[in-house]
C-alpha cells in the first residue's frame, strides 16, 4: 500500500511540475498582435441612410460592399457585383460565410419582371443515412466531426449565376477577394468576437482541427485575435487563383466565356480540389466520394410568394426555411397592426405568435421538395391565414410551440411537432466562427441579388486550400418521421434564407440577415418597420428587435425554450415586464446585438422617382453604400 502511495504522490508531482512548466512557457509566448491595421469598424456604429442615384450594395463587411460597388462602376451588372461581393465575404467574413458553403440566392430580372430562386445548399453524400450516425451512437449529428459536412453548393451556385445572367469573367470577379486575402485587412470586432476563446478552448480546438487554427490563428493557438489586426487568407487565393487559371486556360484556347466558366466550375468539383477534398475525407474517416461531388448540380426555381396588402413576399422554397416569412406575414395582414403601436406589448405579442404559428408548420411540413410533400401551396392559400389567426392567443402566451395546422385534408403526411426537451450540452456550446452573412445588390438596369451565404469552421478544414466544408449536416434529423429527415442525396431545411419583395409586380426591396432561426423574425420587423410604420430602412433597421426561441433550434441538438422571448435591452425597459405577465419567459439582452438579434441589410427602390435607398445594420459591421 505504501508503494501505491508512494507512486501516486511522485505522479502528482510530475504532473504538477508539468503543469508548472507549460504555464511557465506560456507566459513567455507571444500573445500581442503582429500588426495592427488602420479602420474605422462600423460595428455598433450609428449611420445615416445610403442614397443612390443609380446602383447600390449592402453587405456583411465594407470590404464586399465595395467590390461590388467597383464591378457595378466598371460596367458589371449585380450579378457579376454579388459574386465579387460573396468571394469578399468569404475572406474577410469567412468565419461566418465560408468559401464553398451554403448559397441561397434570389435574382430579380429587371427585363423580365420575374425573381427566380437557385437551390444554394449542398445535398448529403451518398454515405450518409440514418442508420450509419445511429449505429454509432448520435442522437442527432455532431457539429465537430467531419461527418457533419455538406456536399459543397457555393461554387455551384457562382457559376451558375455567372453563366445564366453575369458578364464578366470568375478570373475577373475573384481578383478582388484574391487581394484582401494575400494583403490582408484589419480583424473586426465581430470576427474577434466570433474566434473568442479561452486558453483551454484554442489548446482543444488546436488537439481536434489543428490546420483551422493554422488559418485563424496562424497555427499560434496561444494567442488571442486582436481588434485591427491584420488578417490574411493565402491559402484561399490560391484556390480562387486556381480556379481562374483554369477559367483561362479554356478560354485561351476556345475564346467561349461560358466553356472558361464550366472549367473553373470543373476544377473544384471534378479536378484537383475534388482530388483534394476526397483524399481528405478518405483520410479522416468521412463520407464524400468522387461521384458525390461530380454529380452535384443545383437548379433554378420559381419563388415561393406570399402577400401583404400590396406587397408581394418572395422567398426560396422549402429546403430552407424562407417561406416562413410570407407564411407569417399573411397571418399578420389580418390585422390593424399600426393602430397597436409600434413595439408595444400588443405587437410584440401579435407578431411573435404568428411567427411560432408559421414556425410551427415549418416544423411539421418543410423539407427538401424532391423528397417530401409539402403543401405549400395550401399553407400560403389565404383562407389558411384566416384559419391560423383563430389559433392565436391575445392576451396570453403560447405555453409551448403552438400545433401545426391542417391546410389538407389528408393529413397521413402531417408531423405534429412537440416542443423538444431542454438539453444543454457543453461540446455544442464550443463556437469558434457562428452565424452567417448576407448581401444585396441592385444596379443600374433595376436587376438585384439577395443573397444569404453561410458556413462557418466548426468541422476540420481542407488542408492547404482554406475551404470550409461547414456543418449544416446538422440541420438534418436523425428522426426518419421528421420532413428534414437525413437521407442521402437530401438537402437539410436550411437556416439561411434571402427575401425580396414587389409592389405591384416591380422590385420594392430586396433584404435579408444573417441570424438562424432569427432570420425570418428579423426580416419580418423590418418589412413591418417600413411599410406599416413609414421608416426608413436605416431607421427600420436600428429599432430595438424581439425574438421568440419557442420552438425547436434548426441546429442540433435541437433544444427548445418554452414561451421563452428575448429583448433588446430598450425594449426589455419598456414592454418587459408586460409581456411576462402574458405569460412570456422574457429575457433582457444588451441593444444592437447581433449574436442573438442578426444583421439586416435592405436596398429599396423608390417606386415614384426610382432612386436606391438603403440601410445596414451596426450590430454586425455590415454596410450600405451606392453612387
Amino acid at each position: 500500500m505504501k508503494i501505491f502511495l508512494k507512486i501516486a504522490k511522485i505522479f502528482g508531482i510530475t504532473v504538477a511540475a508539468l503543469v508548472l512548466l507549460l504555464l511557465i512557457i506560456y507566459l513567455f509566448l507571444p500573445k500581442q498582435p503582429d500588426e495592427i491595421m488602420a479602420f474605422d469598424d462600423p460595428w455598433r456604429v450609428d449611420r445615416p441612410v445610403a442614397r443612390a442615384n443609380t446602383f447600390m450594395a449592402s453587405t456583411g463587411t465594407p470590404w464586399a460592399t465595395r467590390a461590388a460597388l467597383d464591378v457595378m462602376s466598371r460596367g458589371g451588372n449585380a450579378v457579376d457585383a454579388a459574386v465579387a461581393a460573396l468571394l469578399a465575404l468569404n475572406v474577410t467574413n469567412g468565419q461566418e460565410a465560408s468559401f464553398p458553403g451554403v448559397a441561397p440566392v434570389l435574382v430579380y430580372d429587371a427585363k423580365t419582371g420575374k425573381v427566380w430562386g437557385y437551390t444554394g445548399a449542398g445535398t448529403a453524400p451518398k454515405k450518409a443515412t440514418i442508420e450509419r450516425f445511429t449505429d454509432q451512437g448520435y442522437e442527432t449529428v455532431p457539429s465537430l466531426n467531419i461527418w457533419a459536412q455538406l456536399i459543397p453548393a457555393s461554387p455551384d451556385v457562382i457559376f451558375a449565376l455567372l453563366m445564366r445572367y453575369g458578364t464578366k469573367s470568375f478570373g475577373e470577379l475573384s481578383s478582388y477577394a484574391i487581394t484582401l486575402a494575400e494583403e490582408g485587412f484589419p480583424a473586426t470586432a465581430l470576427m474577434v468576437r466570433d474566434l473568442d476563446m479561452n486558453i483551454i478552448e484554442r489548446f482543444a480546438y488546436y488537439i481536434l482541427m489543428p490546420y483551422n487554427v493554422q488559418v485563424y490563428l496562424k497555427g499560434e493557438w496561444w494567442r488571442p485575435l486582436h481588434h485591427k489586426e491584420k488578417f490574411t487568407r493565402p491559402d484561399l487565393a490560391k484556390t480562387f487563383r486556381e480556379m481562374a487559371a483554369a477559367e483561362k486556360r479554356v478560354f485561351d484556347q476556345t475564346g467561349s466565356r461560358e466553356k472558361g466558366l464550366l472549367a473553373a466550375r470543373d476544377y473544384f468539383y471534378r479536378g484537383p480540389l475534388a482530388e483534394r477534398i476526397v483524399a481528405f475525407h478518405e483520410k479522416e474517416g468521412g463520407l464524400f466520394t468522387r461521384k458525390d461531388l461530380a454529380n452535384y448540380r443545383g437548379s433554378w426555381e420559381e419563388p415561393i410568394t406570399g402577400r401583404f396588402a400590396e406587397y408581394t413576399i418572395c422567398s426560396n422554397d422549402t429546403w430552407c426555411q424562407g417561406p416562413v416569412v410570407p407564411l407569417a406575414l399573411q397571418i399578420l395582414d389580418g390585422f390593424d397592426l399600426r393602430s397597436m403601436g409600434h413595439n408595444t406589448p400588443e405587437y410584440i405579442h401579435t407578431i411573435v405568435q404568428a411567427i411560432e404559428l408559421a414556425i410551427a408548420d415549418r416544423e411539421a411540413y418543410f423539407g427538401d421538395p424532391r423528397f417530401v410533400k409539402v403543401p405549400i401551396k395550401e399553407l400560403l392559400d389565404p383562407a389558411y391565414a384566416v384559419e391560423r389567426r383563430r389559433a392565436m392567443t391575445p392576451g396570453r402566451a403560447f405555453p409551448e410551440m403552438p400545433a401545426a395546422g391542417k391546410p389538407v385534408k389528408d393529413k397521413g403526411a402531417l408531423r405534429s411537432p412537440v416542443a423538444e426537451e431542454k438539453w444543454e450540452l457543453a461540446l455544442n456550446d464550443f463556437n469558434f466562427g457562428r452565424d452567417t452573412s448576407y448581401l444585396t445588390v441592385v444596379d443600374g438596369r433595376g436587376n438585384a441579388v439577395s443573397l444569404t451565404p453561410s458556413d462557418f469552421p466548426l468541422s476540420p478544414m481542407v488542408p492547404g486550400t482554406g475551404m470550409t466544408l461547414g456543418i449544416r449536416m446538422v440541420q438534418f434529423r436523425l428522426d426518419p418521421d421528421h420532413p428534414t429527415a437525413l437521407q442521402p442525396g437530401k438537402r437539410p431545411r436550411i437556416t439561411p434564407n434571402p427575401s425580396m419583395v414587389l409592389k405591384k409586380g416591380k422590385l420594392f426591396m430586396s433584404f435579408g440577415t444573417p441570424g438562424g432561426d432569427f432570420q425570418p423574425q428579423g426580416m419580418i420587423q423590418v418589412f413591418l418597420n417600413i411599410v406599416v410604420f413609414g421608416m426608413d430602412p436605416q431607421e427600420a433597421i436600428n429599432a430595438p428587435r424581439f425574438r421568440s426561441q419557442n420552438f425547436p433550434d434548426s441546429f442540433a441538438p435541437h433544444t427548445s425554450y418554452p414561451s421563452r422571448v428575448l429583448l433588446e435591452k430598450k425594449l426589455y425597459d419598456s414592454v418587459g415586464t408586460h409581456l411576462k405577465d402574458l405569460g412570456y419567459d422574457v429575457i433582457e439582452k444588451e441593444d444592437w446585438d447581433g449574436a442573438n438579434f442578426g444583421a439586416v441589410c435592405a436596398i429599396i427602390r423608390d417606386p415614384k422617382t426610382g432612386k436606391l435607398i438603403g440601410g445596414a445594420d451596426p450590430r454586425q459591421e455590415s454596410w450600405a453604400e451606392g453612387r
